[in-house]
């Protein structure tokens, strides 16, 4: 038999799939391994609720939309670093 009565290892498993714990928190909390309460959450067939979502367009739409916004304020961002750095490089001739 495991290290774990199958009682102990649903109720863990319940700590994070019905009571809303992140893994590493529910292990600490039960001083057992993140990877061991990580497995059998996995084995359990659990979605997570953000993950469930993946496949949804009107999700996917709204992360396109964050993604190109940041993408955009990126190439701001690099385009002014690029500028600095010719002008200090100037500078310094």
């Amino acid at each position: 038999m495991g290290r774990y009565s199958r009682q102990f290892k649903q109720e863990a498993i319940k700590l994070v799939t019905e009571q809303g714990y992140q893994p590493a928190e529910a292990a600490r909390k039960l001083a057992i391994p993140d990877s061991t309460l990580l497995n059998w959450v996995q084995k359990s067939g659990w979605v997570r609720p953000q993950e469930k979502l993946a496949d949804d367009p009107a999700v996917l739409q709204v992360q396109l939309r964050e993604a190109r916004a940041r993408l955009k304020e990126l190439e701001v961002e690099n385009e002014i670093l690029k500028k600095a750095t010719a002008y200090f490089a100037r500078q310094n001739l």
